[in-house]
């Protein structure tokens, strides 16, 4: 997971912090010691972390945060304002022109995964702000890159222009004529990488920016290159001008270096992050979310927001119509269940929640047996016992058990679990009560979504 090694050394250091009440001068400097070794062996370029630190020092030796009643959490604070700072204050968002259509020319080297995230991008767009995008297939050097594209296109739903192994240029050239006649109103074009950077691959670039004069220049980087994340990003700006920086395998980087790099080197926002290979897992880079994270603070928004995409219009107003006539039952539990299955491992999301930070793999591996359990004996039931648990005798239970290779006892944590969150659900009035328009109904079968998760509940 991302910065999972910094975060626990950052974890390690505040700790010692908290302990210690009243802080002087000496601690403060000794814990920026121990910040600035965990940053180095994050693989953080080197001239970074020495601004970082001296910044984060000079602000939390000051007399305010030593004489506070709370001087820890006012220097974590300091580092939590410093570490968003470092990544860019706020999104950088893509700036759409007036007149149709935008063109995104991605670029990078060969293996950063510039092509799954061309797709990732389209889906991103078509989804979220119901843009009308095209592909543009113009690596013709790589083998089977043509094809990638048109397979993973095909998963976003987002047609793919291609014309083959030609002249990049002429493939440009037409892609967006075809872009023009067929009302795309966006546009991305998936270049030719290299093993390398070299002259002939940065000419070939300079060509197709001429032809396509691009709105944003992307550069796709592998996170899992730390410090050398921040050369390459350096030099595809001197010979392209690059605008933005799209970073992927955040989730296998659990240094997370080259995201703290980026934008203080070259002066580059991070505006897009992959956080694993599936076409969902792609988020919008929010520094303050992120820092949240590092800092083992959770990042409840982006969850949110994660739970609110999976959520079809349809369903959801099927959902909340059905909660308003008959409340919440095991099938609905079980569609809930299914839902936090599309928003990624089990692994991600606890990383999202405030204070989940110091969860372990072997918790989190408990979570995902318990959930599939709950799966298995929910489906062992009969329709009747779904709608009405209250049906459930001890040979019923006896029988689900068996069905779902489970223990009895399984049933009646299960059964007692449901009954608390039809409780909770009445406390929040999202099993009953009026509907008051769409948005309130989705709201509801949000809520649900995010409750679903529930039943797979971690060991304390």
């Amino acid at each position: 997971m991302a910065f999972e090694g910094l975060s626990e050394k950052l974890g390690g250091v505040f700790k010692k912090l908290k302990s210690r009440g009243k802080l002087t001068e000496a601690d403060v400097k000794a814990a920026m010691r121990e910040v600035k070794m965990a940053l180095l062996e994050a693989d953080v370029s080197y001239k970074v972390v020495k601004d970082f630190v001296n910044k984060v020092t000079e602000r939390s030796i000051g007399e305010e945060v030593l004489t506070s009643l709370t001087p820890a959490q006012q220097v974590i604070k300091i580092v939590n304002e410093e570490l968003i700072s470092l990544m860019g204050e706020g999104n950088a968002k893509i700036n759409f022109p007036n007149k149709p259509p935008c063109v995104i020319m991605m670029c990078g080297l060969q293996g950063a995964g510039k092509t799954t995230h061309a797709a990732k991008l389209a889906r991103y767009f078509k989804n979220r702000e119901q843009k009308r995008p095209l592909l543009i297939a113009a690596d013709v050097y790589r083998p089977a890159a043509i094809e990638q594209l048109k397979v993973v296109g095909e998963k976003a739903d987002v047609p793919v222009f291609e014309m083959g192994q030609i002249d990049p240029r002429k493939i440009v050239k037409e892609g967006l004529k075809h872009a023009s006649d067929y009302g795309n109103d966006l546009v991305i074009i998936d270049t030719a990488g290299r093993l390398h950077i070299d002259e002939e691959l940065m000419q070939e670039l300079v060509d197709v920016k001429k032809i396509a004069q691009p709105h944003e220049i992307m550069l796709v980087v592998d996170a899992m290159i730390g410090q050398d994340a921040v050369k390459v990003a350096s030099s595809f700006d001197e010979a392209l001008g690059i605008d933005s920086v799209l970073l992927t395998k955040l989730d296998s980087d659990t240094r997370g270096g080259a995201a703290l790099s980026v934008l203080s080197v070259t002066g580059k926002p991070i505006k897009f992050v992959g956080m694993g290979e599936k076409l969902d897992e792609f988020e919008v880079f929010h520094p303050e979310r992120m820092a949240s994270r590092i800092l083992g603070m959770g990042d409840m928004l982006t969850l949110i927001e994660k739970a609110t995409s999976t959520i079809d219009t349809k369903d959801a107003e099927r959902m909340a119509k059905k909660m308003q006539e008959s409340g919440f039952d095991m099938d609905d539990l079980l569609e809930n269940m299914e839902q936090i299955h599309k928003m990624g491992s089990m692994s991600s999301i606890i990383k999202m929640i405030p204070g989940a930070g110091s969860v372990s793999d072997e918790q989190v591996e408990m979570g995902e047996r318990q959930l599939k359990k709950t799966k298995a004996m929910i489906q062992s039931m009969t329709k009747a016992e779904r709608a009405k648990p209250s049906l459930i005798d001890p040979k019923r239970k006896r029988r689900i058990a068996a069905g779902s290779g489970t223990q009895v006892s399984d049933v009646n944590q299960l059964l007692r679990q449901f009954e608390q969150m039809q409780k909770m659900m009445k406390q929040f009035g999202l099993g009953g009560g009026k509907l008051h328009g769409k948005k309130a109904r989705m709201n509801r079968a949000g809520m649900l979504k995010l409750m679903g998760g529930g039943m797979g509940k971690l060991p304390k």
